[in-house]
């Protein structure tokens, strides 16, 4: 049997590592014959470019140089794939080219939209009896997929904005004049990634002195208040805010949405600047993070690379007992010592579904995370990966081009 493997969504430091267990698991099984990757997510299916994986990633300074480098090798998309009443055809050209390649099974990496594309799939090879199994592999640094724990990319997320939030301290506590500084950090519906930045409280830092979530309502001149009961406390005031927060003026959203009907968010962080100083007349700035969060491989996880190739080698070993429509997930049994399992579950069950970041961690203001939050957070951030380096920068692995050699037609 022959398998393919595609990368869909937002990059994330960690799809890469996923992608690798796909590859290295599937390796071990000599019932698998070849392991294509398809370029640009489920258009690469559709569109029928197909690359050789084995020819292209086939030594182990491939695999290593693959596993530390970010973004999606395969390249990605946000392809929203209809439903079999609306586009049948889709779903035929889908199966033409499996058959073509006598693929009979298929790795989607990705979140919440990807996982609907798989349950589609799987549902639509069910009813043609074709035998073509479908498994999803979660991925996504937002951390809002549900049934399960966590989701590869996060605590690599979680750890740079982190890092980049107490290096951002530092340098605004320098001066005597009081200041404020507003972070922007990714986050939709869900604040799970905004609220990691409360772990700097574990190593004795009073900063973020303030965060924001979009699971709670925003009222403006609330916030302003809490700004003036932090000045009071703090020479230079630390806010995170998720970049989904509802602020009651919206005008700094462009109006514009993607193929999902999904906002692009971002510019929050300038509008609180704007309130801020206008308030009260201090320094202040806003910093947007933006895509520097997602893939910032030169601090990731230890932790997160590990898992997340481990969940791509366990989709194979799932779909090799008969799996097909489920999702890999990350069960955790213990928070110390940090213990996970991981197991199959329902893709209709994920797909086009949010898990929120739960209110028993939020204060009662609702400007703040619990401490109670820090040992779920603090195992996903744990370990350092050992960075090849070539004239003082990160090596990273390159696959492919638009008009690239390596895929077959």
């Amino acid at each position: 049997m022959n398998i393919a493997v595609a990368q869909s969504g937002g990059p994330t430091c960690a799809i890469n590592a996923s992608l690798l267990g796909v590859i290295k698991e599937a390796l071990k099984n000599p019932e698998i014959g070849v392991i294509y990757g398809s370029v640009n997510g489920i258009e690469g299916i559709i569109n029928d470019r197909m690359i050789d994986l084995k020819s292209a990633i086939h030594t182990n300074e491939d695999m290593e140089l693959l596993r530390q480098t970010p973004s999606t090798v395969l390249g990605s998309c946000r392809y929203k794939l209809p439903s079999l009443s609306e586009n049948a055809e889709i779903y035929k050209t889908i199966a033409d080219c499996f058959k073509k390649h006598d693929i009979r099974a298929f790795f989607y990496i990705g979140g919440n939209d990807s996982m609907d594309t798989v349950a589609k799939l799987s549902d639509y090879f069910a009813k043609t009896g074709d035998g073509i199994q479908v498994m999803g592999i979660p991925k996504t640094i937002d951390n809002d997929l549900c049934e399960t724990d966590h989701t590869p990319g996060f605590g690599s997320a979680a750890k740079y904005v982190a890092t980049s939030i107490q290096e951002i301290t530092r340098d605004s506590s320098v001066y005597s004049i009081q200041s404020v500084t507003i972070i922007e950090v990714m986050g939709r519906h869900a604040g799970w990634l905004a609220a990691s930045s409360c772990t700097l409280h574990a190593n004795g830092e009073t900063a973020p002195h303030l965060i924001y979530l979009p699971e709670c309502e925003f009222d403006s001149e609330r916030f302003l208040s809490d700004v003036a009961e932090q000045m009071k406390l703090h020479k230079a005031v630390i806010v995170v805010v998720s970049e989904g927060i509802k602020v009651e003026d919206d005008s700094c959203r462009s109006g514009k949405t993607d193929c999902f009907g999904h906002a692009y968010l971002s510019g929050v962080g300038k509008q609180l600047e704007n309130l801020v100083g206008n308030r009260f007349g201090c320094k202040v700035r806003s910093i947007e993070l933006n895509v520097m969060q997602r893939c910032s491989s030169h601090i990731s996880s230890r932790t997160d690379i590990d898992e997340s190739e481990q969940i791509g080698a366990a989709a194979v070993q799932a779909m090799l007992k008969g799996e097909s429509g489920k999702m890999m997930r990350f069960r955790r049994i213990l928070d110390m010592p940090y213990t996970v399992a991981i197991d199959p579950v329902d893709a209709h069950l994920v797909a086009n579904n949010e898990r929120f970041f739960p209110k028993k961690w939020i204060n009662d203001k609702q400007n703040y995370v619990l401490d109670e939050a820090i040992p779920y957070f603090q195992p996903l951030m744990q370990g350092e990966q050992i960075i090849k380096m070539q004239n003082g920068l990160p090596v990273h692995y390159r696959l492919i081009g638009a008009d690239s050699e390596l895929v077959q037609k």
